[in-house]
């Protein structure tokens, strides 16, 4: 597959290609650890949102360039733009935080490595797969810096570890390493240093193999649970279906059953 470049369209901070079916999307700070301002931020959004509407790309791929994730948020940069908004999204934007704007109906596979503080971990919890880098360092640190956690660590961080597993580090702020992430449920896996972004690039291909319906199906599903609770997800299961069993993917995937083949979906 060939790698098209679209960085300039979507702005400096963030570096923005395609791999066939896959969307790379890089942190591209690292003089300052990739720290988050109000540029990346919306830098952020439009890749994410480009993505989005593409068609053609089933998976995207963030990770980071430089030895860190990102440091997190870039305070002083950011102090005065609170309330001017930096974090706003409105409905045809994607909030790469999951708090407002479009909702992602498209998955998102993460990268991580070195330092990954505040609302990278954010980022993170609001991604479908993580795969972290032994040499991860986190912390939720907002408690330290007179603020609280406000992409979605309040609720995603302790539905993901637990009540009383999340709270020792969301009310303190304290650092954790990746081993602790991961028994936190906070990671989907942990790799040696160097490996994590072509295992991610490897679980981006296999999710890009799959049938991009039925991914969006099920992501859909998931999202109304994590939103609305088992209820309403259960309740609401049965209307995806009328749409995907009449789709030429789901013909194609029980064809490729039963002539013993790989399936190749199209997304319709």
């Amino acid at each position: 597959m060939s790698i098209q470049n679209d960085t300039d369209a979507i702005g400096k901070r963030i570096t923005y290609e395609t791999d066939g079916h896959i969307c790379l999307i890089g942190l591209n700070r690292a003089d300052k650890r990739n720290a988050f301002d109000s540029h990346m931020v919306k830098q952020l959004s439009e890749a994410l949102t480009k993505y989005e509407n593409d068609a053609n790309l089933r998976c995207a791929l963030i990770f980071a360039h430089g030895e860190h994730f990102t440091a997190g948020l870039d305070l002083m940069e950011l102090q005065d733009k609170w309330d001017k908004g930096a974090f706003e999204f409105n409905d045809n934007k994607i909030d790469p935080w999951g708090i407002g704007g479009k909702l992602r109906t498209k998955p998102v596979v993460v990268a991580i490595q070195g330092t990954c503080f505040t609302a990278g971990i954010e980022l993170m919890l609001n991604s479908d797969v993580v795969i972290a880098s032994d040499n991860c360092n986190f912390a939720q640190m907002e408690v330290q810096r007179g603020i609280m956690p406000f992409g979605g660590a309040t609720v995603r961080f302790v539905a993901a570890a637990g009540w009383q597993k999340a709270m020792p580090y969301l009310l303190t702020g304290k650092a954790f390493d990746a081993q602790t992430a991961d028994r936190l449920n906070l990671v989907s896996e942990v790799v040696a240093n160097g490996e994590e972004y072509e295992r991610a690039l490897t679980i981006a291909k296999e999710i890009c193999n799959a049938a991009p319906l039925g991914v969006q199906g099920l992501l859909s599903s998931a999202q109304d649970a994590s939103r609305n609770g088992a209820k309403s997800a259960l309740a609401n299961i049965h209307g995806y279906l009328p749409h995907l069993f009449h789709s030429e993917d789901a013909k194609e995937g029980a064809m490729a059953m039963v002539e013993r083949r790989e399936a190749e979906f199209v997304g319709r």
